[in-house]
Protein backbone atom coordinates (compact mmCIF):
# COMPACT_ATOMS: atom_id res chain seq x y z
CA UNK A 1 0.00 0.00 0.00
CA UNK A 2 2.97 2.67 0.71
CA UNK A 3 4.61 1.94 -2.67
CA UNK A 4 1.78 2.70 -4.32
CA UNK A 5 0.56 5.70 -2.46
CA UNK A 6 3.49 7.23 -3.44
CA UNK A 7 3.54 6.28 -7.28
CA UNK A 8 -0.01 7.73 -7.04
CA UNK A 9 1.57 10.85 -5.94
CA UNK A 10 3.84 11.08 -9.56
CA UNK A 11 0.33 10.92 -11.57
CA UNK A 12 -0.16 7.38 -12.12
CA UNK A 13 -4.18 6.50 -12.77
CA UNK A 14 -5.18 2.85 -11.26
CA UNK A 15 -5.24 1.56 -14.66
CA UNK A 16 -1.47 1.65 -14.86
CA UNK A 17 -1.09 0.01 -11.20
CA UNK A 18 -1.63 -3.77 -12.84
CA UNK A 19 0.49 -3.28 -15.80
CA UNK A 20 4.04 -4.04 -16.55
CA UNK A 21 6.24 -1.41 -15.40
CA UNK A 22 8.87 -0.42 -17.80
CA UNK A 23 12.40 1.66 -17.38
CA UNK A 24 13.46 4.04 -20.16
CA UNK A 25 16.81 4.47 -19.42
CA UNK A 26 17.59 7.99 -21.27
CA UNK A 27 20.69 9.72 -21.77
CA UNK A 28 19.46 12.54 -22.96
CA UNK A 29 22.01 15.98 -22.84
CA UNK A 30 22.47 19.01 -24.30
CA UNK A 31 26.11 18.38 -24.54
CA UNK A 32 26.17 15.54 -26.88
CA UNK A 33 24.89 15.56 -30.51
CA UNK A 34 24.54 11.91 -30.91
CA UNK A 35 21.92 12.77 -27.97
CA UNK A 36 20.28 16.46 -27.72
CA UNK A 37 17.22 15.09 -29.96
CA UNK A 38 15.91 11.82 -27.47
CA UNK A 39 13.58 14.14 -25.84
CA UNK A 40 11.30 12.98 -29.04
CA UNK A 41 12.35 9.61 -29.00
CA UNK A 42 11.61 9.18 -25.09
CA UNK A 43 7.61 10.19 -25.90
CA UNK A 44 7.91 8.07 -29.51
CA UNK A 45 8.67 4.95 -26.58
CA UNK A 46 6.69 5.67 -24.43
CA UNK A 47 3.53 5.83 -26.93
CA UNK A 48 4.82 2.41 -27.76
CA UNK A 49 4.68 1.21 -23.99
CA UNK A 50 1.13 2.41 -23.32
CA UNK A 51 0.05 1.35 -26.41
CA UNK A 52 1.06 -2.27 -25.97
CA UNK A 53 -0.49 -1.82 -22.21
CA UNK A 54 3.12 -0.95 -20.18
CA UNK A 55 3.52 1.84 -17.73
CA UNK A 56 6.38 4.07 -19.02
CA UNK A 57 8.84 5.52 -16.20
CA UNK A 58 12.08 7.58 -17.94
CA UNK A 59 15.59 7.97 -15.80
CA UNK A 60 18.85 9.62 -16.47
CA UNK A 61 22.07 8.29 -17.20
CA UNK A 62 24.96 10.35 -17.87
CA UNK A 63 26.64 10.55 -20.62
CA UNK A 64 30.02 11.66 -21.80
CA UNK A 65 30.96 12.74 -26.02
CA UNK A 66 34.43 11.23 -26.51
CA UNK A 67 34.96 13.70 -29.01
CA UNK A 68 34.70 16.85 -26.66
CA UNK A 69 36.83 14.82 -24.24
CA UNK A 70 39.48 14.17 -26.85
CA UNK A 71 42.92 15.87 -26.72
CA UNK A 72 42.72 16.66 -22.55
CA UNK A 73 42.27 14.93 -19.23
CA UNK A 74 38.78 14.28 -19.43
CA UNK A 75 39.26 12.05 -21.75
CA UNK A 76 40.12 9.99 -18.40
CA UNK A 77 36.68 9.99 -17.26
CA UNK A 78 35.38 8.14 -20.73
CA UNK A 79 35.93 4.80 -20.53
CA UNK A 80 35.45 4.73 -16.57
CA UNK A 81 32.52 6.66 -17.02
CA UNK A 82 30.73 3.02 -19.16
CA UNK A 83 30.66 1.57 -15.36
CA UNK A 84 28.91 4.13 -13.73
CA UNK A 85 26.73 4.30 -16.36
CA UNK A 86 26.24 0.02 -15.89
CA UNK A 87 26.30 0.96 -12.06
CA UNK A 88 23.01 3.68 -12.61
CA UNK A 89 20.79 1.68 -14.86
CA UNK A 90 21.22 -1.41 -12.30
CA UNK A 91 20.93 0.58 -9.48
CA UNK A 92 17.78 2.82 -10.66
CA UNK A 93 16.27 -0.30 -12.34
CA UNK A 94 16.75 -2.93 -9.45
CA UNK A 95 15.58 -0.56 -6.80
CA UNK A 96 12.32 0.28 -8.99
CA UNK A 97 11.87 -3.17 -9.86
CA UNK A 98 11.25 -2.52 -13.61
CA UNK A 99 10.04 -5.53 -15.33
CA UNK A 100 11.28 -4.31 -18.31
CA UNK A 101 13.76 -1.79 -20.11
CA UNK A 102 14.64 0.33 -22.91
CA UNK A 103 17.51 1.55 -23.30
CA UNK A 104 17.93 5.15 -25.35
CA UNK A 105 21.56 5.92 -26.00
CA UNK A 106 23.88 6.15 -28.49
CA UNK A 107 27.74 7.08 -28.33
CA UNK A 108 30.50 5.53 -27.34
CA UNK A 109 30.37 4.05 -23.63
CA UNK A 110 26.70 4.79 -23.00
CA UNK A 111 25.59 2.03 -25.33
CA UNK A 112 27.85 -0.54 -23.52
CA UNK A 113 27.63 0.54 -20.45
CA UNK A 114 23.63 0.12 -20.81
CA UNK A 115 23.67 -3.03 -21.77
CA UNK A 116 26.43 -4.29 -19.31
CA UNK A 117 24.16 -2.59 -16.33
CA UNK A 118 20.33 -4.27 -18.13
CA UNK A 119 22.67 -7.72 -17.75
CA UNK A 120 23.17 -7.79 -14.53
CA UNK A 121 19.97 -7.59 -13.85
CA UNK A 122 18.76 -9.85 -16.61
CA UNK A 123 15.78 -8.06 -17.07
CA UNK A 124 13.81 -8.20 -20.81
CA UNK A 125 15.85 -5.59 -23.19
CA UNK A 126 15.38 -3.15 -25.97
CA UNK A 127 18.12 -1.28 -27.07
CA UNK A 128 17.23 2.13 -28.97
CA UNK A 129 20.19 3.62 -30.54
CA UNK A 130 19.34 7.40 -31.20
CA UNK A 131 20.84 7.22 -35.19
CA UNK A 132 24.05 8.50 -36.58
CA UNK A 133 24.68 11.85 -38.31
CA UNK A 134 23.84 12.96 -41.78
CA UNK A 135 27.11 13.69 -43.43
CA UNK A 136 28.22 17.60 -43.86
CA UNK A 137 29.23 19.45 -47.10
CA UNK A 138 31.49 21.55 -48.64
CA UNK A 139 32.18 22.77 -52.15
CA UNK A 140 30.62 19.66 -53.13
CA UNK A 141 32.80 17.50 -50.66
CA UNK A 142 31.17 15.44 -48.06
CA UNK A 143 32.68 15.98 -44.34
CA UNK A 144 32.79 14.21 -41.54
CA UNK A 145 34.75 14.79 -37.99
CA UNK A 146 37.58 12.55 -38.41
CA UNK A 147 39.06 13.39 -41.43
CA UNK A 148 37.59 17.21 -41.62
CA UNK A 149 38.23 18.46 -38.04
CA UNK A 150 41.04 16.32 -36.10
CA UNK A 151 43.30 15.02 -39.03
CA UNK A 152 42.84 19.24 -40.78
CA UNK A 153 44.98 19.90 -37.69
CA UNK A 154 47.69 18.21 -39.31
CA UNK A 155 46.72 19.84 -42.84
CA UNK A 156 46.65 23.46 -41.30
CA UNK A 157 50.18 22.85 -39.26
CA UNK A 158 51.62 21.58 -42.59
CA UNK A 159 49.81 24.97 -44.33
CA UNK A 160 47.91 22.49 -46.65
CA UNK A 161 44.41 24.23 -46.03
CA UNK A 162 43.95 28.10 -45.24
CA UNK A 163 42.41 29.48 -41.92
CA UNK A 164 39.21 30.26 -43.51
CA UNK A 165 38.99 26.43 -45.08
CA UNK A 166 39.74 25.71 -41.02
CA UNK A 167 36.33 27.73 -40.21
CA UNK A 168 34.56 25.96 -42.44
CA UNK A 169 35.32 22.50 -41.64
CA UNK A 170 34.68 23.49 -38.22
CA UNK A 171 31.03 24.70 -38.71
CA UNK A 172 30.08 22.27 -41.43
CA UNK A 173 31.38 19.08 -40.57
CA UNK A 174 29.17 18.12 -38.28
CA UNK A 175 25.60 19.57 -39.27
CA UNK A 176 22.49 17.60 -37.46
CA UNK A 177 21.97 16.01 -34.31
CA UNK A 178 23.33 12.14 -33.88
CA UNK A 179 26.66 9.88 -33.98
CA UNK A 180 29.77 10.78 -35.91
CA UNK A 181 29.26 9.60 -39.42
CA UNK A 182 31.53 6.69 -39.85
CA UNK A 183 32.31 3.36 -38.45
CA UNK A 184 33.33 4.98 -35.55
CA UNK A 185 33.02 3.28 -31.67
CA UNK A 186 29.47 4.54 -31.19
CA UNK A 187 28.34 3.56 -34.64
CA UNK A 188 29.75 0.37 -34.45
CA UNK A 189 28.52 -0.56 -30.96
CA UNK A 190 25.02 0.54 -32.60
CA UNK A 191 25.49 -1.71 -35.41
CA UNK A 192 26.64 -4.73 -32.99
CA UNK A 193 23.29 -4.23 -30.78
CA UNK A 194 21.42 -4.99 -33.70
CA UNK A 195 23.52 -7.99 -34.60
CA UNK A 196 23.53 -9.32 -31.31
CA UNK A 197 19.54 -9.27 -31.43
CA UNK A 198 18.86 -6.33 -28.89
CA UNK A 199 17.77 -3.54 -30.96
CA UNK A 200 14.99 -3.95 -33.91
CA UNK A 201 16.08 -4.26 -37.54
CA UNK A 202 17.99 -1.00 -39.25
CA UNK A 203 17.95 0.41 -35.95
CA UNK A 204 21.81 1.14 -36.13
CA UNK A 205 21.71 2.61 -39.65
CA UNK A 206 18.63 5.11 -39.76
CA UNK A 207 19.42 8.42 -39.40
CA UNK A 208 19.23 10.63 -36.11
CA UNK A 209 17.21 12.92 -38.12
CA UNK A 210 14.96 10.82 -39.96
CA UNK A 211 11.30 9.82 -38.84
CA UNK A 212 11.62 6.33 -39.46
CA UNK A 213 13.70 6.69 -36.22
CA UNK A 214 10.78 7.74 -34.28
CA UNK A 215 9.40 4.60 -35.83
CA UNK A 216 11.74 2.67 -34.56
CA UNK A 217 11.63 3.71 -30.69
CA UNK A 218 7.76 3.57 -30.51
CA UNK A 219 7.58 -0.35 -31.95
CA UNK A 220 10.72 -0.87 -29.80
CA UNK A 221 8.16 0.56 -26.62
CA UNK A 222 6.12 -2.23 -27.95
CA UNK A 223 8.41 -5.14 -28.63
CA UNK A 224 9.94 -4.21 -24.68
CA UNK A 225 5.95 -5.19 -23.16
CA UNK A 226 5.70 -8.39 -25.41
CA UNK A 227 9.24 -9.41 -24.41
CA UNK A 228 8.11 -8.86 -20.49
CA UNK A 229 5.04 -10.92 -20.69
CA UNK A 230 7.08 -13.70 -22.83
CA UNK A 231 9.88 -13.80 -19.98
CA UNK A 232 12.40 -13.37 -22.67
CA UNK A 233 15.18 -11.74 -20.84
CA UNK A 234 18.22 -10.21 -22.11
CA UNK A 235 20.39 -12.48 -20.83
CA UNK A 236 18.32 -15.08 -23.08
CA UNK A 237 19.45 -12.66 -26.41
CA UNK A 238 23.32 -12.12 -25.31
CA UNK A 239 25.10 -15.52 -25.58
CA UNK A 240 27.79 -16.44 -26.82
CA UNK A 241 26.80 -17.53 -30.23
CA UNK A 242 25.04 -14.08 -30.21
CA UNK A 243 28.45 -12.52 -29.39
CA UNK A 244 30.04 -14.46 -32.36
CA UNK A 245 27.47 -13.33 -34.44
CA UNK A 246 28.25 -9.43 -33.10
CA UNK A 247 31.91 -10.07 -34.20
CA UNK A 248 31.37 -11.66 -37.38
CA UNK A 249 29.38 -8.31 -38.39
CA UNK A 250 32.57 -6.10 -36.74
CA UNK A 251 34.66 -7.58 -38.79
CA UNK A 252 32.54 -7.66 -42.32
CA UNK A 253 32.14 -3.60 -41.15
CA UNK A 254 35.53 -3.24 -40.18
CA UNK A 255 34.59 -1.89 -36.90
CA UNK A 256 36.27 0.03 -34.14
CA UNK A 257 38.98 -1.59 -31.89
CA UNK A 258 36.98 -0.33 -29.04
CA UNK A 259 34.62 -3.09 -29.60
CA UNK A 260 36.78 -5.39 -28.63
CA UNK A 261 36.48 -3.78 -24.69
CA UNK A 262 33.14 -3.48 -24.90
CA UNK A 263 31.91 -6.74 -26.15
CA UNK A 264 34.42 -8.58 -23.66
CA UNK A 265 32.70 -6.69 -21.35
CA UNK A 266 29.48 -7.21 -22.35
CA UNK A 267 30.21 -10.86 -22.25
CA UNK A 268 31.71 -10.78 -18.71
CA UNK A 269 28.43 -9.35 -17.70
CA UNK A 270 26.34 -12.04 -19.16
CA UNK A 271 28.56 -15.09 -17.84
CA UNK A 272 29.88 -15.50 -20.85
CA UNK A 273 33.89 -16.60 -21.29
CA UNK A 274 34.74 -14.43 -24.29
CA UNK A 275 38.36 -14.05 -24.72
CA UNK A 276 40.85 -12.16 -26.99
CA UNK A 277 41.40 -15.71 -28.83
CA UNK A 278 37.78 -15.53 -29.90
CA UNK A 279 38.00 -12.15 -31.68
CA UNK A 280 41.25 -13.32 -33.22
CA UNK A 281 39.53 -16.77 -34.65
CA UNK A 282 36.75 -14.67 -36.19
CA UNK A 283 38.94 -12.30 -37.16
CA UNK A 284 40.86 -14.65 -39.44
CA UNK A 285 37.42 -16.48 -40.50
CA UNK A 286 35.63 -13.32 -41.82
CA UNK A 287 36.22 -11.19 -44.97
CA UNK A 288 35.81 -7.28 -44.65
CA UNK A 289 33.10 -6.27 -46.70
CA UNK A 290 32.45 -2.66 -46.01
CA UNK A 291 34.67 -0.43 -46.39
CA UNK A 292 33.63 2.34 -44.32
CA UNK A 293 35.04 5.83 -43.58
CA UNK A 294 37.05 6.56 -41.79
CA UNK A 295 39.60 4.41 -43.74
CA UNK A 296 37.06 3.75 -46.13
CA UNK A 297 34.37 6.16 -47.90
CA UNK A 298 31.47 5.07 -47.11
CA UNK A 299 29.10 6.87 -44.58
CA UNK A 300 26.50 5.36 -41.93
CA UNK A 301 24.14 6.86 -44.73
CA UNK A 302 25.52 5.12 -47.46
CA UNK A 303 25.25 1.55 -45.02
CA UNK A 304 21.65 2.31 -44.20
CA UNK A 305 20.22 2.93 -48.45
CA UNK A 306 22.45 -0.10 -49.30
CA UNK A 307 20.72 -2.26 -46.98
CA UNK A 308 21.66 -1.79 -43.31
CA UNK A 309 22.70 -4.51 -41.03
CA UNK A 310 19.85 -7.21 -42.26
CA UNK A 311 22.09 -6.65 -45.87
CA UNK A 312 25.66 -7.13 -44.10
CA UNK A 313 23.97 -10.14 -42.07
CA UNK A 314 22.80 -11.59 -45.31
CA UNK A 315 26.45 -11.86 -47.01
CA UNK A 316 27.30 -13.35 -43.85
CA UNK A 317 24.78 -15.75 -43.72
CA UNK A 318 27.12 -19.21 -44.04
CA UNK A 319 29.13 -18.02 -41.12
CA UNK A 320 26.34 -16.51 -38.64
CA UNK A 321 23.80 -18.40 -35.87
CA UNK A 322 20.33 -18.25 -36.38
CA UNK A 323 19.09 -16.82 -33.49
CA UNK A 324 16.22 -15.11 -31.46
CA UNK A 325 16.50 -11.45 -31.00
CA UNK A 326 13.98 -8.62 -29.87
CA UNK A 327 12.34 -8.44 -32.37
CA UNK A 328 10.10 -11.07 -32.26
CA UNK A 329 12.35 -12.51 -35.61
CA UNK A 330 14.94 -14.88 -35.60
CA UNK A 331 18.43 -13.70 -37.41
CA UNK A 332 17.51 -15.69 -40.65
CA UNK A 333 13.87 -14.71 -40.42
CA UNK A 334 15.35 -10.73 -40.74
CA UNK A 335 17.70 -11.45 -43.07
CA UNK A 336 15.19 -13.60 -45.31
CA UNK A 337 13.74 -10.27 -45.88
CA UNK A 338 16.16 -7.96 -46.93
CA UNK A 339 15.21 -7.36 -50.73
CA UNK A 340 17.64 -4.81 -51.94
CA UNK A 341 21.20 -4.12 -50.90
CA UNK A 342 24.14 -2.55 -52.89
CA UNK A 343 26.95 -4.34 -53.61
CA UNK A 344 28.82 -1.59 -54.08
CA UNK A 345 28.71 -0.79 -50.62
CA UNK A 346 28.50 -3.96 -49.26
CA UNK A 347 30.82 -6.82 -51.14
CA UNK A 348 29.95 -10.30 -50.93
CA UNK A 349 32.23 -12.99 -49.43
CA UNK A 350 33.59 -14.28 -52.90
CA UNK A 351 35.01 -10.18 -53.74
CA UNK A 352 35.44 -8.70 -49.92
CA UNK A 353 37.56 -5.58 -49.22
CA UNK A 354 40.16 -7.77 -47.76
CA UNK A 355 40.20 -11.61 -47.39
CA UNK A 356 40.26 -10.78 -43.50
CA UNK A 357 38.57 -8.69 -40.67
CA UNK A 358 38.81 -5.42 -40.06
CA UNK A 359 40.82 -6.19 -36.47
CA UNK A 360 43.96 -8.20 -35.55
CA UNK A 361 45.42 -9.43 -32.23
CA UNK A 362 49.18 -9.05 -32.37
CA UNK A 363 51.13 -10.97 -29.47
CA UNK A 364 54.56 -10.70 -28.92
CA UNK A 365 57.25 -9.63 -26.09
CA UNK A 366 55.66 -6.66 -26.04
CA UNK A 367 52.26 -7.85 -25.74
CA UNK A 368 52.43 -11.32 -23.58
CA UNK A 369 48.67 -10.68 -23.28
CA UNK A 370 47.41 -9.01 -26.45
CA UNK A 371 47.37 -5.55 -28.27
CA UNK A 372 45.23 -4.80 -31.29
CA UNK A 373 44.96 -2.88 -34.55
CA UNK A 374 42.60 -2.16 -36.46
CA UNK A 375 43.94 -3.32 -39.49
CA UNK A 376 41.46 -2.71 -42.28
CA UNK A 377 42.59 0.98 -41.57
CA UNK A 378 46.22 0.18 -42.43
CA UNK A 379 48.13 0.98 -45.29
CA UNK A 380 49.66 -2.49 -47.76
CA UNK A 381 53.25 -1.11 -47.15
CA UNK A 382 52.69 -0.70 -43.32
CA UNK A 383 51.64 -4.06 -42.38
CA UNK A 384 55.41 -5.03 -41.56
CA UNK A 385 56.96 -2.21 -39.85
CA UNK A 386 60.19 -2.07 -38.35
CA UNK A 387 61.20 1.42 -36.64
CA UNK A 388 62.98 3.19 -33.73
CA UNK A 389 61.08 4.05 -30.64
CA UNK A 390 60.47 7.49 -29.24
CA UNK A 391 58.86 7.37 -26.08
CA UNK A 392 56.51 9.46 -24.51
CA UNK A 393 54.50 9.19 -20.82
CA UNK A 394 51.67 11.25 -21.82
CA UNK A 395 49.27 11.98 -24.90
CA UNK A 396 50.37 15.63 -23.85
CA UNK A 397 53.96 14.66 -24.35
CA UNK A 398 53.32 12.94 -27.88
CA UNK A 399 51.45 15.09 -29.17
CA UNK A 400 53.69 18.17 -28.51
CA UNK A 401 56.21 15.88 -30.36
CA UNK A 402 54.28 15.47 -33.22
CA UNK A 403 53.18 19.13 -33.90
CA UNK A 404 56.46 20.02 -33.23
CA UNK A 405 58.20 18.10 -36.08
CA UNK A 406 60.09 15.82 -33.37
CA UNK A 407 58.41 12.53 -35.75
CA UNK A 408 60.49 11.73 -38.57
CA UNK A 409 60.11 8.53 -41.02
CA UNK A 410 61.00 5.58 -39.59
CA UNK A 411 60.09 6.16 -35.86
CA UNK A 412 57.53 4.23 -33.47
CA UNK A 413 55.67 6.56 -31.54
CA UNK A 414 55.03 4.58 -28.35
CA UNK A 415 52.80 6.36 -25.59
CA UNK A 416 52.75 4.69 -22.37
CA UNK A 417 51.50 5.09 -19.10
CA UNK A 418 47.73 5.55 -20.33
CA UNK A 419 45.96 2.28 -19.60
CA UNK A 420 43.02 1.47 -17.84
CA UNK A 421 44.95 1.52 -14.62
CA UNK A 422 48.12 3.75 -15.66
CA UNK A 423 46.27 6.68 -17.12
CA UNK A 424 43.91 6.52 -15.47
CA UNK A 425 41.14 5.35 -17.50
CA UNK A 426 42.91 4.03 -20.88
CA UNK A 427 42.35 7.62 -23.23
CA UNK A 428 42.06 7.62 -26.88
CA UNK A 429 45.32 8.90 -28.89
CA UNK A 430 43.30 10.35 -31.56
CA UNK A 431 44.66 13.66 -31.14
CA UNK A 432 48.16 12.06 -32.04
CA UNK A 433 46.90 9.67 -34.57
CA UNK A 434 45.06 11.95 -36.33
CA UNK A 435 48.37 14.85 -36.44
CA UNK A 436 50.34 12.19 -38.06
CA UNK A 437 47.67 11.22 -40.82
CA UNK A 438 47.95 15.13 -40.97
CA UNK A 439 51.07 15.30 -41.60
CA UNK A 440 51.37 12.38 -44.06
CA UNK A 441 53.33 10.65 -41.80
CA UNK A 442 50.94 7.38 -41.28
CA UNK A 443 52.79 5.53 -44.49
CA UNK A 444 55.97 6.07 -42.47
CA UNK A 445 55.62 5.64 -39.19
CA UNK A 446 53.76 3.90 -36.38
CA UNK A 447 52.16 4.53 -32.95
CA UNK A 448 52.06 2.04 -30.10
CA UNK A 449 50.21 2.26 -26.91
CA UNK A 450 48.48 0.88 -23.54
CA UNK A 451 46.18 3.48 -24.35
CA UNK A 452 43.26 2.85 -27.11
CA UNK A 453 41.92 4.41 -29.84
CA UNK A 454 39.13 6.15 -31.33
CA UNK A 455 37.12 4.20 -33.77
CA UNK A 456 37.95 7.12 -36.11
CA UNK A 457 41.76 6.22 -36.19
CA UNK A 458 43.35 4.82 -39.02
CA UNK A 459 47.02 3.80 -39.73
CA UNK A 460 49.42 1.52 -38.37
CA UNK A 461 48.31 2.31 -34.98
CA UNK A 462 48.25 -0.89 -31.94
CA UNK A 463 46.59 -0.37 -28.92
CA UNK A 464 45.66 -2.21 -25.73
CA UNK A 465 49.43 -3.29 -25.19
CA UNK A 466 49.14 -5.75 -22.15
CA UNK A 467 50.04 -5.65 -19.87
CA UNK A 468 49.78 -2.06 -19.58
CA UNK A 469 53.08 0.38 -18.43
CA UNK A 470 51.87 0.73 -14.60
CA UNK A 471 51.41 -2.87 -14.31
CA UNK A 472 54.88 -3.70 -15.22
CA UNK A 473 55.07 -4.37 -18.74
CA UNK A 474 57.71 -4.29 -21.55
CA UNK A 475 56.12 -1.24 -22.44
CA UNK A 476 57.45 0.41 -19.11
CA UNK A 477 60.77 -0.44 -19.83
CA UNK A 478 61.11 1.10 -23.35
CA UNK A 479 63.70 3.47 -24.56
CA UNK A 480 64.45 5.94 -27.36
CA UNK A 481 66.28 4.33 -30.03
CA UNK A 482 64.68 0.78 -29.22
CA UNK A 483 63.70 -1.12 -32.52
CA UNK A 484 60.32 -2.17 -32.72
CA UNK A 485 59.61 -4.87 -34.92
CA UNK A 486 55.67 -4.62 -35.58
CA UNK A 487 53.98 -7.62 -38.37
CA UNK A 488 50.35 -7.23 -38.63
CA UNK A 489 50.61 -10.16 -41.07
CA UNK A 490 52.04 -12.78 -38.30
CA UNK A 491 49.94 -11.37 -35.99
CA UNK A 492 52.73 -10.44 -33.59
CA UNK A 493 54.70 -7.33 -31.87
CA UNK A 494 58.34 -7.19 -30.09
CA UNK A 495 60.97 -5.45 -29.04
CA UNK A 496 64.44 -5.84 -30.37
CA UNK A 497 65.59 -6.61 -26.91
CA UNK A 498 67.53 -9.53 -25.46
CA UNK A 499 66.05 -11.15 -21.60
CA UNK A 500 68.88 -10.01 -20.22
CA UNK A 501 68.84 -6.01 -20.70
CA UNK A 502 65.21 -6.82 -19.86
CA UNK A 503 65.65 -8.31 -16.61
CA UNK A 504 68.49 -5.31 -16.45
CA UNK A 505 66.18 -2.77 -17.21
CA UNK A 506 63.61 -4.02 -14.51
CA UNK A 507 66.35 -3.71 -11.95
CA UNK A 508 66.72 -0.10 -12.32
CA UNK A 509 63.92 1.50 -14.01
CA UNK A 510 61.21 2.01 -11.20
CA UNK A 511 57.63 2.27 -12.53
CA UNK A 512 56.01 5.17 -12.79
CA UNK A 513 53.98 6.38 -9.33
CA UNK A 514 50.03 6.21 -9.75
CA UNK A 515 48.58 9.99 -11.29
CA UNK A 516 45.87 10.28 -9.22
CA UNK A 517 45.00 10.17 -5.57
CA UNK A 518 41.76 10.92 -4.65
CA UNK A 519 38.31 10.47 -6.48
CA UNK A 520 36.57 8.62 -8.81
CA UNK A 521 39.72 7.68 -11.21
CA UNK A 522 42.09 6.99 -8.01
CA UNK A 523 39.09 4.20 -7.26
CA UNK A 524 39.12 3.19 -10.51
CA UNK A 525 42.78 2.42 -11.23
CA UNK A 526 43.15 0.47 -7.68
CA UNK A 527 40.04 -1.90 -9.49
CA UNK A 528 40.32 -2.28 -13.18
CA UNK A 529 41.54 -5.08 -14.70
CA UNK A 530 43.53 -5.32 -17.86
CA UNK A 531 42.70 -4.13 -21.57
CA UNK A 532 42.66 -7.75 -22.46
CA UNK A 533 40.17 -8.50 -20.40
CA UNK A 534 38.01 -5.78 -21.26
CA UNK A 535 39.24 -3.07 -18.17
CA UNK A 536 36.14 -4.11 -16.12
CA UNK A 537 36.21 -4.13 -12.26
CA UNK A 538 37.41 -7.02 -10.09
Amino acid sequence: MPNRALLYATGLHPSHMDRPFIGIASSFTDVIPGHTHMRTLERYIERGIENAGGTPFIFGVPGLCDGIAMGHSGMRYSLPSRELIADVVETVAGANAFDGIVLLTNCDKITPGMIMGALRLNTPTVVVTAGPMMAGHHAKRRLNLITDTFEAVGKFKKGEITEEDRQSLETEACPTCGSCQGMYTANTMACLSEAMGLSLPYCATTMAVLTAKQRIAYESGQRVVELVRKDMKSRDIVTMKSLENAIRADMALGGSSNTVLHLMAIAHEAGVPLTLKDFDRLSHATPHLCSMNPAGKWYMEDLHYAGGIPAVMRMLKDMIHDLPGVSGRTTYEIISGVRYYDPEVIKSPQMPEHPEGGIAVLHGNLAPEGAIVKQSAVEPDMMVFTGTAKVFNSEEEAMAAILGGKITKGDVVVIRYEGPAGGPGMREMLSPTAAIVGLGLHKHVALITDGRFSGGTRGPCIGHVSPEAAAGGLIAYLQDGDQIEINILCKTINAVLTEDEISRRKSTQPLLPPKEKTGYLARYARFVTSASTGAVFK
